[in-house]
C-alpha cells in the first residue's frame, strides 16, 4: 500500500500531524518554515501561520485556538488573527527547541526536546498541565518524538529516536505520572528511524520511519511488525488519523536535507501524503481536557 500526495507543500521541514475533530482540519507544522498548518482535505485550502521561531508541534484548545511549542516556549495561538501569547518556557539552552508532543487522556501537554548541536542526551520531555505547571518527566533525551497512550489510558508510549525502539510506561491518568520504563517495539537497524506516533483504534501503533519513506504498524504486545506503508518521500515525519470516521492517515514528510539527486527522484519530499490502511484511528485530545 502506498501514500498518495494530496497537499503540495514542498515543506523543508514538514511534522507534528494532529487532526482537529471538532473544526474537520489536519494541523501540522513546518519546523524550518516556522509556520503552522491548518489545512482542510475537502477544499484543499491550507492555511499558513507564520510563528517566528522553530515550531517543533501542535495541540487543539477547545476554544478553537491552539498550543504551540516554539523554540522561545509554549505558546497559545489565536487561529483568527495569528496572535501568539507566551505561556511558559522551560528551556534555557539556545541550543534545544522543541519537538513532538501531544495532550495525554487528562488534557495534560507532554512536549520534549532536541538538540540542534546533536549532543546526545542533552533533551527533556516536559508535561505541561492545564494550571500552567511544568513537569520534568524525562531527562537524558536525544530526540524527543512520538508518544501515544493506550486505549484503556493505562500505558503511554513513547519514542526517542536514537534509540530505535518504542517504550511504554505504566501511566497514571488521574496524576499524570509515569514508571516502569520497558522496551515493546525494536526498529531493525537500516530501516530508518521511529519518528511520529499514532494509535488506532485497536490499540496498534503507527510509527513514521524517518529516511525510510514508510510507515509501520506494531503490535505494542508482540513487538510484531503488522503492516507498511510506504511513502514516495524518504523523510517520513509524523502521522495522524482523521477524515470521515477518521479512516485516513495523513502523513508529513520533509525535503530539507536531501541531495539534489534524492529529490530528482522524490520530488515529492516535503508534501503532505494520505492513506486508508483499512483501520481507524482515536479522536485527538485536547489540552484541559473535555
Amino acid at each position: 500500500m502506498q501514500a498518495t500526495s494530496i497537499l503540495h507543500a514542498q515543506a523543508p521541514l514538514g511534522e507534528g500531524a494532529l487532526w482537529n475533530p471538532l473544526t474537520e482540519r489536519l494541523y501540522w507544522v513546518d519546523i524550518e518554515g516556522r509556520a503552522l498548518h491548518v489545512f482542510d482535505p475537502a477544499t484543499g485550502d491550507d492555511r499558513r501561520y507564520p510563528v517566528g521561531k522553530r515550531i517543533g508541534t501542535v495541540v487543539p484548545l477547545r476554544n478553537g485556538n491552539a498550543l504551540v511549542a516554539l523554540q522561545t516556549g509554549i505558546h497559545e495561538i489565536d487561529l483568527t488573527t495569528g496572535h501568539l501569547t507566551r505561556l511558559a518556557d522551560p528551556i534555557t539552552d539556545q541550543y534545544l527547541r522543541f519537538n513532538d508532543g501531544k495532550c495525554d487522556p487528562a488534557g495534560r501537554f507532554w512536549v520534549g526536546t532536541f538538540d540542534l548541536m546533536l549532543r546526545p542526551h542533552a533533551g527533556t520531555l516536559y508535561r505541561f498541565d492545564p494550571d500552567g505547571s511544568m513537569h520534568v518527566m524525562l531527562r537524558r533525551i536525544t530526540n524527543s518524538n512520538g508518544i501515544a497512550w493506550s486505549l484503556d489510558q493505562a500505558t503511554m508510549y513513547y519514542i526517542d529516536t536514537p534509540t530505535l525502539a518504542v517504550q511504554a510506561f505504566d501511566y497514571d491518568n488521574r496524576t499524570g505520572s509515569i514508571a516502569n520504563p520497558r522496551v515493546v517495539v525494536r526498529i531493525p537497524e537500516g530501516t530508518g528511524g521511529p519518528d511520529g506516533m499514532t494509535i488506532d483504534t485497536e490499540g496498534m501503533l503507527w510509527v513514521a520511519l524517518w529516511g525510510a519513506g514508510a510507515l509501520h504498524r506494531y503490535d505494542p504486545a508482540t513487538g510484531a511488525l503488522l503492516q507498511a506503508i510506504t511513502v514516495p518521500a524518504p523523510f517520513t515525519s509524523s502521522c495522524a488519523f482523521g477524515g470521515p470516521g477518521l479512516a485516513t492517515l495523513f502523513i508529513t514528510s520533509a525535503r530539507g536535507g536531501l541531495t539534489a539527486a534524492q529529490l530528482r527522484e522524490f520530488p515529492l519530499s516535503g508534501n503532505v501524503f494520505a492513506v486508508q490502511p483499512g483501520v481507524a484511528g482515536v479522536p485527538a485530545c485536547f489540552f484541559g481536557g473535555k
